[in-house]
């Protein structure tokens, strides 16, 4: 959603407020949030002040979640962040601003500044949710070269690794690292204007200037100078060109009056310039002409290293063993590493209780969902995906379509279902040591192969209905 209308919907959010929250309250701890996204059901929301987030979620949850629901017409969560950066920028403001003769003094409301007026401005522009930060990307094995190059980026735009083009699977955080080159840029070089876009958004922009009527040359150019005129362009999902010809083009022109001028581009796809369908030449050339980096899932560490840092945004006390407990059930992606903690976080202000494990395993009920897959179920899945049957897969066939396609199927079932290497030699009819290697063997290969990463995750999806 356009960080505008997100804006519009906090402003209707308070004004529903206003008539809850008592008076002191509202203006020392509401009024002072700022909205900077919302996506997946989850209102984002920034503060300056460090008790906010505990202050407002223990004491005002449900006023909030009913205004929410409504402005926006449904049940969604949302999260408070502290952010110290900000604090000591605001903190500052108030202090020049104090010193300042009365009379020239701003005559706001309540706990409003100078600072958070500019970091709104900032934020309407560039398009950037700005909870995404360096400060909260955790980092692993999986994406610390990533992480380092986007810094790099971000300390010295369009100096080094231009274009930047991070690519991975959903929800392994692409869209995290690229706002948070967007917001280290805006804070720390504030004379460099930041555009964030999701390719859906530009193709959906561009379709309704081309729309008849009006001045539309005049649209057009208009809309152009919006993505010229600027110095760090970061786009999103950019495999959503595929097969948008005039699109292509736009992009092309735009990439290349910025690449001429110096300016720094930063692109995020599910694959690789070289894997995405009718791309054209001279646009893959120039999204390669840069530096490629690439972000796998995170491994246990680096998991349970997400939540650690999720509990202390929320200054949430959870036990080590319900960590454990999350990040061992939810280990394709970050997204629903983070979606489960939240899910747990609302069940337990509205109990108002500390999430214990048993309390985790209740309310996610992972066990329930494991019971349901069987090695059977995964082999059904992994063969429907590959064009074989399970029958193929019991059989002595030796073709490589079979034996490629079982592996990934002993790979899964090890995964998902928890059952021993025994337990699969059984059902698929081999030896133990056979379904060893097989898992062994795509075990290793998703390290390197991200046609082999695709695969198993979309069949991961499948599984889950």
């Amino acid at each position: 959603m356009d960080i505008l209308e997100v804006k519009k919907l906090w402003s209707d959010v308070k004004v529903e407020l206003r008539d809850t929250i008592p008076a002191h309250a509202f203006y020392s701890w509401v009024d002072a949030l700022e909205a900077v996204g919302f996506e997946d059901n989850v209102f984002s929301l920034l503060t300056v002040h460090m008790m906010a987030p505990q202050i407002v979620r223990n004491s005002y949850y449900s006023q909030m979640c009913n205004a929410f629901e409504k402005v926006i017409g449904k049940k969604i969560d949302f999260t408070i962040d502290y952010d110290a950066a900000l604090a000591e920028k605001y903190k500052k403001e108030k202090k020049k601003e104090s010193m300042r003769p009365r009379s020239l003094q701003q005559d706001d409301a309540p706990e409003s500044s100078k600072t958070m007026d500019n970091l709104a401005q900032m934020q309407s522009f560039s398009n950037l949710n700005l909870k995404y930060k360096f400060e909260n990307f955790v980092v692993g094995e999986n994406n610390r070269f990533a992480h380092a190059v986007a810094y790099t980026v971000a300390q010295n735009p369009a100096k080094k690794y231009n274009p930047l083009f991070i690519y991975g699977a959903s929800g392994l955080g692409k869209t995290h690292l690229m706002q948070a080159i967007g917001h280290y840029i805006i804070f720390n070089k504030p004379k460099l204007k930041v555009r964030y876009i999701k390719t859906e958004e530009y193709v959906n922009e561009l379709i309704k200037n081309l729309q008849h009527g009006g001045e539309r040359n005049a649209r057009m150019d208009k809309f152009r100078q919006k993505y010229r005129n600027i110095d760090v362009l970061l786009i999103d999902d950019i495999q959503f060109l595929e097969s948008k010809t005039y699109t292509m083009e736009e992009i092309f022109h735009t990439f290349d009056s910025l690449y001429n001028n110096n300016k720094q581009i930063v692109i995020t796809s599910d694959r690789l310039p070289k894997d995405i369908p009718t791309l054209p030449d001279r646009l893959r050339t120039r999204f390669e002409m840069g530096l490629i980096v690439d972000i796998t899932p995170p491994d246990f560490e680096t998991r349970v290293a997400i939540l650690k840092n999720l509990a202390e945004q929320r200054a949430l006390n959870i036990g080590f063993d319900a960590l454990e407990y999350i990040a061992n059930n939810y280990v394709s992606n970050v997204r629903e590493l983070e979606g489960a903690f939240i899910k747990v976080c609302a069940y337990a202000d509205i109990e108002k209780v500390q999430p214990t494990l048993d309390f985790v395993k209740k309310v996610l009920n992972c066990e329930h969902n494991k019971k349901e897959l069987t090695i059977e179920s995964v082999a059904k899945a992994v063969g429907d995906y590959y064009g074989v049957s399970v029958a193929d897969f019991l059989s002595s066939s030796r073709s490589q379509k079979v034996s490629s396609a079982r592996h990934v199927a002993v790979y899964l079932a090890r995964e998902l279902t928890e059952k021993s290497f025994e337990a699969i030699a059984e059902f698929f009819k081999k030896k133990h040591t056979t379904m060893l290697y097989s898992y062994e063997k795509i075990r290793d290969e998703l390290k390197i192969n991200k046609d082999m990463e695709r695969a198993v995750e979309d069949i991961r999806n499948s599984l889950k209905g």
